[in-house]
């Protein structure tokens, strides 16, 4: 190879995105509630240029700052027909601090949220982070009553995937010894606005929810899109053969902008497939085969708006662009229901793309929700006595 060649080649090598790190161990103190409080994320590799011009300060200090993954929990829950393994990530919120609950979309895993993680921490530092992961994704397990671990097709109907939501927040509780729930705030992604909304509908949490926020889904264009989405799922690779590949196929093909966040949540989508005769040519595979969840897409978002509009708490609905929004949103937004927000620049990864700014969105959003915050005009008959 010619020097010209060489120098060409290394130059063409640096824009691409690097091998992902494996999770690093956290540094953890007890807090107020009784669990290990952590920060974010362990100092990441440095990148060559980013091709994020759309993303915010966390794609460039993420790669030469110090950043700290959190804690990771596997957390058993018990059924009478099954078992399950639910698989988190936390930091738990300092004394008197909310605590973020993250949902991830169809396919997507819990370290989408992660780079989201790291600016909330810089925005709010009392507050903790639980990024969960949802049955049949990430390293969430389902096992049957006798012990062995359920092959797919998982039960992914919206009531079960809200029950496992709620039931992993006091699965944490009981976990790191909280007397009371922080006060919460739900965020979910794509198929994660579903879940987080009927949690809240349902009231299962209490006075503990002060808000939810919905990002980048919306019923009337989830419904239409789901007349395209075999389309979409035919189209893209069935696997790769390496994890740097299908990092460069999510940046290339702009499913995800933000090429730092890429390296951290792409390489959960996928795991190794069989064993081949040469190692090095076992392919990596999608983890979740979005194929067979076919039979509950419209399961998942009917009725979508009229729940996100009638649960009680605040109400934040982030989105890639208005046209999202379907006629009963743009009535309800009108009457001054719920905030909106609005990232022209971002994808449908919105918390991957733009960490930075959804963060400060969110963290806006709970202070203005936070009742504690709330100061209230003395009552007429005490100035009276005055």
């Amino acid at each position: 190879m010619s020097d010209l060649q060489r120098s060409f080649a290394k130059a063409k090598l640096a824009y691409l995105p690097q091998e992902p790190l494996l999770f690093p161990t956290a540094i953890a103190e007890k807090d107020e509630y009784g669990g290990e409080e952590t920060d974010e994320l362990q100092p990441l590799a440095e990148s060559g240029p980013s091709e994020d011009s759309s993303s915010t300060s966390s794609t460039s200090s993420a790669s030469s700052t110090d950043t700290i993954r959190p804690n990771k929990y596997y957390l058993e829950n018990v059924r009478s027909n099954e078992i399950v393994i639910h698989h988190v990530y936390i930091t738990p919120p300092a004394p008197e601090g909310p605590l973020f609950v993250l949902h991830h979309g169809a396919g997507s895993s819990g370290l989408s949220f992660s780079l989201f993680a790291v600016e909330m921490r810089e925005a709010l530092p009392s507050a903790g982070v639980l990024s969960v992961e949802a049955r049949g994704h990430g390293e969430t397990v389902v096992k049957s009553s006798d012990g062995q671990i359920k092959d797919e097709p998982h039960d992914l109907s919206l009531d079960l995937l809200s029950s496992d939501l709620s039931d992993t927040i006091q699965l944490v509780q009981a976990k790191l010894h909280w007397v009371r729930l922080p006060d919460i705030v739900l965020v979910g992604h794509s198929l994660g606005g579903p879940i987080v909304t009927d949690v809240a509908m349902r009231g299962v949490l209490g006075s503990a929810v002060l808000g939810y926020a919905v990002l980048d889904v919306v019923e009337g264009s989830a419904m239409d899109a789901l007349q395209q989405m075999n389309l979409y799922l035919a189209s893209r690779p069935k696997s790769f053969p390496s994890l740097a590949s299908a990092i460069e196929w999510h940046t290339r093909s702009r499913t995800l902008r933000n090429s730092t966040s890429a390296r951290i949540s792409v390489p959960s989508l996928l795991y190794q497939g069989p064993a081949a005769s040469i190692p090095e040519d076992q392919p990596w595979i999608w983890r979740t085969n979005l194929s067979v969840t076919e039979r509950y897409w419209q399961n998942w978002f009917t009725g979508l708006s009229k729940k996100f509009l009638e649960a009680k708490g605040g109400k934040l609905l982030i989105l890639a662009g208005t046209d999202r929004l379907d006629k009963e949103l743009m009535i309800g937004q009108m009457q001054g229901k719920y905030q909106l927000q609005v990232f022209p620049d971002a994808g449908h990864f919105i918390q991957e793309d733009q960490p930075g700014k959804t963060a400060m969105v969110i963290a806006d959003f709970y202070r203005r929700n936070d009742n504690r915050a709330l100061v209230l005009p003395p009552k007429v008959q005490d100035l009276l006595k005055k």
